[in-house]
């Protein structure tokens, strides 16, 4: 039987709620005074989205205080986080990091994280692509973390870290407070403005076992495949944005007594990068699907999601730079946050060439 990857009704509601509430509290003018400060994130905005819509704790069952809905509505939330390149941690905490600890059976530590009182970071590089080692920076003893990570996503505003770490029985996850004792977290300069990325240094800090090696490598993998998968309907988001931004400046804009849309070379840029996202959003749709059913299909989808969606966010949000003339390479425009997050994006979870070369193995093609 084949997805139904149309948008269902409740999908919808959730878009339109989560598209106004941004369209009042995230204008593009407010986002790039806020990177331009020294807190990027928008706490209140990630408050509110947690207080009215509930969208932190989406993906957490509802015995444990969220909705429990599935990847599609995360994916549907992405979407509209990437439209308006939202300063919020809902990838590292509501994705990532939830991902991980449902994966462990630590459904105590989710109450909090679906009200958004609390948000949480997977304590690996952005960079960490599925299918990588069990990472090796820190090690375990005696119930305490040493070692340090760098460039990790939304580490910078988490309450909670989720540390996989190499114990003396072998890989494990660890939760750690982010307040102990001996933890250090500094935000780097990072490409993307909207989401800054941070190291995290643990000197003999204390922290809960949450899983061992039965189930640590597990958990990890199923957190960075779900990240990846979920991370092409925010690509989605910037590109379709970039598209339509790009469309309304050209029918605005006139050159020769002639709206600049009206030129057919940039018909023919603008109608093939539609083409693009369309199919773009139909991969996007199905490695979502995907993830929410448990389909054997999920390596597959994810990686064909991400080769095609990492890789015309960027050419989408270059087209918006290049289209918009002089005034798409000014810091007052937002086409440069959408480049620099489609960038970033880009590299995050696993490169479209990464994923191109993982999706040979289990198509049956040469690598």
């Amino acid at each position: 039987m084949s997805a139904d990857l149309l948008y269902s009704e409740v999908e919808e509601e959730l878009r339109a709620s989560v598209r106004s509430l941004l369209g009042h509290h995230c204008p593009p003018g407010e986002v790039l005074a806020r990177a331009e400060s020294a807190q990027p994130y928008d706490l209140a905005l990630w408050a509110t989205l947690a207080a009215q819509l509930g969208v932190a704790g989406l993906a957490v069952p509802e015995q444990h205080g969220g909705a429990g809905a599935g990847a599609r509505e995360v994916a549907v939330v992405l979407e509209e986080l990437g439209r308006h390149a939202a300063p919020v941690p809902f990838l590292g905490s509501a994705v990532l990091a939830t991902t991980a600890l449902l994966a462990c059976g630590a459904g105590e530590l989710l109450p909090e994280l679906a009200e958004g009182t609390r948000t949480a970071a997977l304590a690996v590089p952005l960079t960490t692509a599925p299918g990588a080692d069990f990472p090796s920076a820190v090690t375990a003893e005696n119930g305490l973390l040493r070692g340090r990570i760098t460039s990790i996503a939304d580490a910078s505003v988490a309450d909670l870290l989720v540390v996989p770490a190499l114990a003396p029985d072998g890989p494990g996850l660890f939760a750690v407070e982010a307040a102990a004792t001996g933890v250090g977290v500094a935000r780097r300069t990072s490409l993307d403005l909207t989401r800054p990325v941070a190291d995290l240094t643990l000197e003999g800090v204390p922290a809960r076992r949450l899983a061992g090696p039965d189930r640590s490598v597990t958990a990890l993998q199923q957190a960075l495949l779900t990240g990846a998968g979920l991370l092409a309907s925010e690509q989605l988001g910037i590109a379709e944005w970039c598209l339509a931004t790009t469309v309304a400046y050209l029918k605005d804009r006139r050159q020769f007594a002639r709206p600049l849309g009206s030129f057919q070379a940039l018909k023919h840029r603008l109608a093939d990068l539609w083409l693009e996202t369309v199919g773009a959003r139909a991969a996007a749709r199905y490695a979502a699907d995907c993830l929410a059913t448990g389909s054997p299909d999920s390596a597959v989808a994810v990686a064909v999601a991400q080769s095609h969606c990492g890789a015309l966010a960027v050419r989408a949000a270059e087209e918006c730079v290049q289209l918009h003339g002089g005034i798409g390479m000014t810091w007052e425009h937002p086409a440069h946050l959408y480049l620099k997050r489609a960038k970033a994006d880009q590299l995050a979870l696993g490169t479209p060439g990464f994923h191109r070369a993982a999706l040979a193995g289990p198509v049956g093609l040469p690598g």
